[in-house]
C-alpha cells in the first residue's frame, strides 16, 4: 500500500512540475511580447517624427529644383510670413507658385500672378511644427521645425537668387 502512494506522489509532482514549467514558458512569450510591442511602438513614433521634417525637405528641394530657373526663386514675405516664390510662364501667362507655413501645415499656391490669391488660400500639404525659409545668396536655407525638425540648404544653380520684400 505504502508503494502506491509514493507512485501516486510522484505522478502529482511530474504533473505539477510540468504544470509549472508550462507556466514559466508562458510568462516568458507573453513577456516577450510586451517587450516586443514597446519596441516596436517606439521605433512607430520615430519613424513618424522623422517623416515629417525630412518629406517636407524633399518635397521643397523638389519644387526648387523642378523651378531652378533664372532669376524665378524668390523668398520673400507675405502678411510677415514667409514664402518662397517660383515663378514661371506657361502659354505666355505669368504664374506663381509660393511654398509656405501656415496654420499647422505646409501649404502651396499656385495661381496666376495677379489673382488676388493670399496665403489662407492654399492648399495642405503636410502637417508639422513649423517651416522656415531664408536665402543668402544663392543658398536657400529651410528648416523644419518640432521633434522631427531638420535642416536642409539647397544652391540654386541657373540663375541668381532674387530677394522679395
Amino acid at each position: 500500500m505504502n508503494g502506491s502512494r509514493n507512485r501516486n506522489d510522484g505522478q502529482t509532482m511530474s504533473v505539477l512540475f510540468t504544470m509549472l514549467l508550462f507556466l514559466v514558458f508562458i510568462m516568458c512569450a507573453l513577456f516577450t511580447v510586451l517587450a516586443g510591442s514597446k519596441v516596436y511602438e517606439n521605433i512607430s513614433s520615430r519613424m513618424d517624427q522623422t517623416y515629417t521634417g525630412s518629406v517636407a525637405l524633399q518635397y521643397v528641394a523638389n519644387k526648387v529644383r523642378q523651378g531652378d530657373a533664372d532669376k524665378a526663386v524668390a523668398v520673400k514675405t507675405e502678411d510677415g510670413q514667409s514664402v518662397l516664390e517660383i515663378r514661371e510662364t506657361i502659354e505666355g501667362g505669368d504664374y506663381i507658385t509660393w511654398i509656405y507655413y501656415y496654420e499647422g501645415s505646409i501649404r502651396e499656391l499656385f495661381t496666376c500672378e495677379d489673382s488676388g490669391l493670399g496665403l489662407a488660400d492654399g492648399l495642405e500639404i503636410l502637417e508639422c511644427d513649423g517651416l522656415t525659409i531664408t536665402q543668402e545668396g544663392r543658398l536657400l536655407h529651410v528648416t523644419t521645425l518640432g521633434t522631427g525638425g531638420a535642416s536642409l540648404t539647397l544652391s540654386l544653380r541657373s540663375g541668381r537668387m532674387v530677394t522679395g520684400q
